[in-house]
């Protein structure tokens, strides 16, 4: 049993597995060395890189080549889309149709190749793209890549990903951290990317899967492919490994209990007045939940939450810091203010959830009790 109890924000990070945490520490003496080396530290460090690459490619459903680790979830998702990018226009800045709601790692890769012919296809009032919209944004003139994540990482919502029809030889990239190790994953795809801390896994591991039909180039300088993707954290790549086989074991058991879970909390909060939950209520992540409460700060709640004992976030998943609405609620025409993002641990109990559906009631009633209305 985990003893972050209270702590309700695995959408940032999931704590360390108890696989993860065994494996990273039997690691860390053996695979220090540089997997390219070929003195014994460097051969003991490319077997357990390889062992790790193995080992994700058969959770994730693919072959070892295919399968290479970044600095994070982030990098993974700038090297796979910014690699496919460039395969299809030699850096000539082709456009990328991508919907309202992707991952700002995503969107901040998209402003970085800027091309006028970027499309942004729009969502639905519960997050999710109409498979039609994206298809028909993929045959405009100049675009290149299609990005479409496979679950939002703020709502919750599944995106259609296996129902789009795509123009032949047109790659996708799906950006896959909030769902792997929690939900199957689509088969449509050219490359995929994800981050081994949202399992569970430890944190500067980030996973890039490119199919060896697509046409995929580094788009980086000094890398050497999916084999090497910068420096690579050996022991950290093994202990994600580790995590991710520890969590697909226990998933489908580990999900129907989140599923009921996040229910409870959906009911709590959509019983509060003024109070709006967010996000498809059944195509969904089981672990997360996100509502809006009107004449209500976000960080209020949060403080209030966790003076309470418990850990939840606010706002968008990597803008928060920065005070800026979420891209995703306003792409929703969703409250952007006053939401609170709720992503249960794998071990998070009834009783807990109980005890957080009373301190929200309590909490919201008590700061709208001194606002003055």
């Amino acid at each position: 049993m985990s003893t972050a109890r209270g702590y309700l924000d695995t959408a940032s990070a999931e704590p360390l597995h108890p696989a993860a945490r065994e494996t990273l520490l039997a690691a860390l003496d053996r695979g220090f060395g540089d997997p390219r080396r070929l003195h014994r530290a460097g051969r003991d460090a490319r077997l357990l890189l390889d062992n790790a690459r193995a080992v994700v490619a058969e959770c994730l459903g693919v072959h070892a080549e295919e399968i290479g680790f970044a600095a994070s979830g982030t990098d993974a998702v700038h090297r796979g889309l910014l690699g496919l990018l460039r395969a299809r226009s030699g850096g000539s800045g082709a456009g990328v149709a991508h919907s309202a709601v992707e991952h700002s790692s995503v969107l901040q890769a998209v402003q970085w190749a800027p091309s006028p012919d970027h499309v942004t296809v729009g969502v639905d009032a519960s997050g999710r793209v109409d498979p039609a919209a994206i298809a028909e944004a993929a045959r405009r003139p100049g675009v290149a890549v299609v990005a479409l994540q496979s679950a939002n990482q703020e709502v919750g919502t599944r995106q259609p990903v296996d129902d789009l029809d795509l123009p032949d030889g047109l790659p996708l990239f799906v950006d896959a951290a909030a769902s792997v190790g929690r939900l199957p994953l689509p088969g449509l795809w050219s490359a995929l990317a994800a981050s081994a801390h949202k399992w569970g896994g430890p944190g500067g591991v980030g996973v890039l899967a490119v199919r060896r039909s697509a046409r995929w180039t580094t788009p980086f300088p000094g890398d050497d492919g999916l084999d090497q993707l910068g420096t690579t954290w050996v022991p950290g790549a093994l202990a994600a490994a580790a995590a991710l086989q520890a969590v697909l074991a226990e998933r489908e058991e580990t999900a129907a209990r989140q599923h009921r879970q996040v229910d409870r909390i959906r009911a709590c909060a959509a019983a509060l007045p003024d109070t709006e939950v967010v996000g498809d209520p059944d195509e969904r992540l089981p672990h997360l939940v996100t509502f809006s409460c009107l004449y209500i700060s976000g960080d209020e709640l949060v403080s209030a939450l966790d003076r309470h004992g418990f850990g939840v976030a606010s706002g968008s998943a990597c803008t928060a810091s920065t005070l800026e609405p979420s891209h995703v609620l306003a792409a929703m025409g969703a409250l952007t203010h006053g939401n609170v993002r709720v992503s249960l641990r794998r071990d998070s109990t009834d009783d807990e959830v109980e005890d957080f559906c009373a301190a929200l009631t309590a909490v919201v009633t008590e700061i709208r009790a001194s606002v003055d209305l």
